[in-house]
């Protein structure tokens, strides 16, 4: 069973605040099951886009853990993400988008292995 879309949201919040990154709700998705997008800014104009992945096809255990892959690279332009969101948002009204700040450009996020 998969957590809430709005609990995961906040742990993922508490979790970079607490490492010392600041993390915000830039658009409050559906708190049931909202896909949730994050952009990590590294405050040098330029930020990398997570979005939640695929499910596999050879997934053998389904353990409701949340993965990511990466959309938009780190080095990205801030508007080149900021675009993409923009359109993302057209296609999905119930999505999340979070934004985390952080030098290091941390994610705090589980990463899908290919």
């Amino acid at each position: 069973m998969r957590l809430k879309s709005a609990f995961w949201v906040a742990a993922l919040v508490r979790r970079a605040n607490g490492a010392g990154a600041f993390a915000a709700v830039r658009r409050h998705g559906s708190d049931e099951a909202g896909a949730i997008f994050v952009k990590v800014a590294t405050l040098d104009g330029n930020a990398a886009l997570y979005a939640p992945a695929l499910p596999s096809l050879d997934a053998r255990e389904d353990t409701g853990d949340r993965l990511f892959e990466q959309r938009l690279p780190p080095g990205t332009p801030e508007p080149e993400v900021e675009e993409r969101m923009r359109r993302e948002f057209g296609y999905d009204a119930d999505l999340w988008f979070v934004e985390i700040e952080d030098r290091e450009g941390r994610h705090f996020l589980e990463i899908a292995k290919d």
